[in-house]
Parts: C-alpha cells; sequence; structure tokens
C-alpha cells in the first residue's frame, strides 16, 4: 500500500503508517521536522500527486483562509476575502487531481468553508478527545472510499489548548500538527487492508 501525507511537514501521519509497515511519504514545500528525511518529499504536492498513482492521499490544506474562525478577517466584504477564494479554488482543483490520482482519499480541514462546497459536503467531525488526548480541536474529514475513523480511547478533559497557545515564530505548525492519538488511529484503520479493491 502507497500512501501520499499531502501538505505534512511534522510527519505525524507518515510515521504511523510506516509503523505500520506502509509505504508512506509526507510531502510539504518546506523541509520536515518529524526526523525522517528519506520518507519527505519536498516539492509542491500538485506536482507529486500527479506524477504517480496512490493507494490514499490524505490531503491536510493550509486552513489560514479558509477557517471559520477567520471569518473577520477572509470573510465576505471583509480585507482578505479574496486571498480565501484563491485557497478554496486550489483546494477543490487539487482535491480533483487527488480523485484522479489515487484509490481513496481525505481531505482534513478545521471548521471551515471548504465544507459548505457541493462536492466536499457531510464531513466526519472528530475530536482529540475521542482518541486519548483531553483536548477540544473540532475537525472535518471528507473521506472518499474509506470508512469513518472509528473513536479509540474517549477520556475525560475539554481543555481548549490549541486556541492558548502563545504567539510564537512556530505557532502555526504547533496548531496545525495532527494529534498523535488520531495519527495511530488512521493507520490502524485505513492502512489496515492489504490492499483496497475499489
Amino acid at each position: 500500500m502507497k500512501i501520499l501525507i499531502a501538505c505534512e511537514e511534522s510527519q505525524t501521519v507518515c510515521k504511523a503508517f510506516r509503523q505500520h509497515g506502509r509505504e508512506a511519504w509526507s510531502c510539504d514545500l518546506v523541509p520536515c521536522s518529524g526526523g525522517h528525511p528519506e520518507w519527505h518529499l519536498q516539492f509542491d504536492c500538485v506536482e507529486v500527486i500527479k506524477n504517480d498513482f496512490w493507494d490514499i492521499i490524505i490531503f491536510h490544506p493550509d486552513c489560514t483562509c479558509m477557517a471559520v474562525s477567520g471569518n473577520r478577517w477572509y470573510g465576505r466584504g471583509m480585507k482578505w476575502n479574496e486571498k480565501r477564494i484563491e485557497a478554496v479554488r486550489w483546494t477543490l482543483k487539487t482535491w480533483e487531481l487527488i480523485c484522479e490520482h489515487s484509490k481513496a482519499s481525505v481531505l482534513e480541514n478545521p471548521v471551515s468553508v471548504i465544507f459548505s462546497e457541493p462536492e466536499l459536503k457531510n464531513p466526519q467531525y472528530i475530536q482529540p478527545w475521542q482518541f486519548g488526548h483531553g483536548e477540544t480541536k473540532k475537525t472535518g474529514l471528507y473521506i472518499r472510499n474509506l470508512p469513518r475513523l472509528k473513536p479509540t480511547n474517549i477520556v475525560s478533559g475539554r481543555e481548549h489548548n490549541i486556541w492558548k497557545m502563545p504567539p510564537s515564530a512556530d505557532r502555526k505548525k504547533k496548531r496545525s500538527k495532527t494529534y498523535q492519538g488520531i495519527a495511530c488511529a488512521m493507520a490502524e484503520q485505513w492502512g489496515a487492508q492489504e490492499r483496497l479493491e475499489l
């Protein structure tokens, strides 16, 4: 099984699949911080996607402009609305390419305007506390040709740690990193089959 984690520099999801014996690759424009550059494709994900065929592509498009939490800056009539329009346009175009070059795929984003698009409606929403982390960070998964993710370890605690992070040079990177419990669930549940018969 060959898996691409598009727009991931942390390698959290990539490493989880590798631990389950899958050929997984992280891909981003920047160097990886996950400690395994030999598994990292430092290229434009569009070029990587269209130059191969994948069993699974998990796509993490940048949420800065698309998250509804940014409506006061990127919403209709706001100063940076054009950036949101461009981000949505790029994401939809890339998703179309992903569907052409993979057997199965997942688009991950927080509560986002991207999920109001007709081709991406009705995502699954998950929380870290369903996967062993006593925190909240509502995250949407639009899943194609794979089962919905099942909670693995429901725990108490509903901390908003992501929103409490102080300003720093790497705040965006820290906030966008996938929780380990969620990454492990993806690898265990979606990487469990010997092959995808779709």
